[in-house]
């Protein structure tokens, strides 16, 4: 990770509104605190680790920016065609998925009927799996995301046709 990714990540952490964000991969460390505004970097650590093999970070790098352009598509699409539509969107940055174990199936498919306060998928961020619950009760229309995808902040996941 060069300078320029850390100062994109302190922006970016800036922004979001969170006070404090640990990142930690195969060769370093990063902790990031904001002040309380949450308009500027208050204290960053960066801590390197020797590694052996550089090549494990490159993968984790690449997979986040090839899936953008390709989660930008149907969100776009799916604001002009569905407007009617809720979109549910993910909350936090990290890995999707759809079941709760692999050999389950899944919590929703198109059609589902849900209710407000039903989990849809969870999201697997730094080592922890958060459930995402509805905020609407409805039925599902459109998956937008596909199992085991990495997901941005703000990213729709699902529509659901509230009536």
């Amino acid at each position: 990770m060069d300078i320029r990714e850390i100062q994109n990540l302190i922006k970016f952490v800036a922004k979001s509104g969170a006070t404090e964000v640990k990142l930690e991969m195969d060769d370093f460390k990063i902790t990031i605190k904001t002040t309380e505004a949450g308009t500027e970097a208050a204290t960053t650590y960066v801590q390197h680790v020797p590694v052996s093999q550089p090549a494990p970070q490159a993968v984790p790098q690449q997979a986040p920016v090839a899936a953008a352009p390709v989660a930008a598509a149907p969100a776009a699409a799916a604001t002009e065609d569905d407007s009617k539509y809720v979109t549910v969107k993910s909350p936090i940055i990290g890995t999707l998925y759809r079941k709760p174990s692999p050999d389950k199936a899944p919590f929703v498919e198109v059609g589902s009927t849900i209710s407000k306060g039903d989990v849809v998928c969870v999201i697997e961020a730094m080592k922890l799996f958060n459930e995402i619950e509805s905020e609407v009760s409805g039925k599902i229309v459109k998956v937008l995301v596909d199992d085991a995808s990495p997901v941005e902040f703000d990213q729709p996941l699902f529509l659901v046709d509230p009536s």
